[in-house]
C-alpha cells in the first residue's frame, strides 16, 4: 500500500485527510482511486490503515480501518555529518532514515567545499528533510528523524550542552582511535547498561581538521577507528549507523 506522511499538527484520527502536496502526489503521481486503502504515518509512530473515500476540491478524505503505534527506538542516535560535495548528503540522509538515526544535524566543517549561508542552510535543511520524510514512506519507519540546519561544529556543541549524550564519538584516522566494540564494552562495564543516546560525528573529505578534533575532545567524544581502510564520507556514515543500530537497537534487544 502507498504510504503517506500527515503532519503531527494535523494528525486527526476522527478526519483523515490528504492536503496540498500529499494529495497532489497521491491524486496526480499515484492516481489513487475511492475505496483504495492507504496509510498514513505522522512521523512520532503513530500509523493508520485507511480508506479513500472522497476526493474534495485539493483535499482527500480518508475513513479510519485500523491504527498502530511503533514504540520508540531503545537508543536515540544522532548523526552529525559534516556536509560532503555533491549530492552525497542527499544519500546519506536517505540511509540514516532507513538505518533509524533519530536525528541528523549538518555540520559546515573548516573542510566543508559547499558554500553555505543562512539563506542557503535554511534551503537544504528543507529539501534534506523532504528527503527523509520520502525514505521514511519507501522503508516504513514510522519515527521521522529531524534534519536539523546547518551548524558550524562550535554551535553543534553550544545547542547539544543543554541536552545528555550517555556516549558522545567522532570517526578519526588518529593512531589512538579506539575500536566501536572497544568503546561500547568500556560504557556499559562502567555504567552496567549500554547507552541510551549516542552523538556520533562523521568527517567530510580529509576528516576533521585537528582543531575540530581537538575541539570534539574537549567536548567529550571519543575517537573511533573505522578499520585500516580509508572510506568515503557516506560510506563512513553508514558503517557508523549500521554498527550503532545493531549493537543498540537490535542486539540489545536480542
Amino acid at each position: 500500500m502507498h504510504r503517506f506522511y500527515v503532519l503531527p499538527e494535523n494528525w486527526n484520527r476522527g478526519a483523515l485527510a490528504l492536503t496540498r502536496s500529499e494529495a497532489h502526489h497521491a491524486r496526480d503521481v499515484l492516481r489513487v482511486r475511492r475505496g483504495e486503502k492507504v496509510v498514513l504515518f505522522n512521523g512520532q509512530g503513530r500509523e493508520i490503515t485507511a480508506e479513500i473515500v472522497e476526493f474534495s476540491g485539493e483535499e482527500i478524505r480518508l475513513r479510519r480501518l485500523h491504527e498502530a503505534e511503533t514504540p520508540p527506538v531503545r537508543c536515540r542516535i544522532v548523526l552529525a555529518q559534516a556536509i560532503p560535495k555533491g549530492k552525497n548528503m542527499e544519500l546519506i540522509v536517505q540511509k540514516a532514515v532507513e538505518i533509524g538515526a533519530a536525528e541528523i544535524a549538518p555540520i559546515i566543517s573548516d573542510r566543508t567545499v559547499v558554500q553555505v549561508d543562512s539563506e542557503s542552510a535554511a534551503q537544504k535543511q528543507s529539501k534534506w528533510q523532504q528527503i527523509a520524510i520520502e525514505a521514511a514512506k519507501q522503508s516504513g519507519q514510522n519515527w521521522l528523524p529531524l534534519v536539523h540546519t546547518p551548524k558550524k561544529l562550535a554551535e553543534l556543541f553550544s545547542a547539544a550542552a543543554v541536552q545528555s549524550f550517555d556516549l558522545r564519538l567522532i570517526g578519526s584516522l588518529q593512531p589512538d582511535a579506539q575500536h566501536f566494540k572497544k568503546i561500547l564494552a568500556d560504557y556499559s562495564s562502567e555504567h552496567q547498561h549500554r547507552p541510551r543516546s549516542v552523538l556520533m560525528l562523521v568527517g567530510p573529505e580529509g576528516d576533521f581538521t585537528p582543531a575540530e578534533l581537538a575541539l570534539a575532545r574537549r567536548h567529550g567524544c571519543h575517537p573511533i577507528t573505522l578499520g585500516p581502510i580509508i572510506l568515503r564520507v557516506e560510506t563512513a556514515a553508514i558503517y557508523c549507523l549500521s554498527v550503532l543500530s545493531y549493537e543498540l537497537l537490535i542486539r540489545s534487544g536480542g
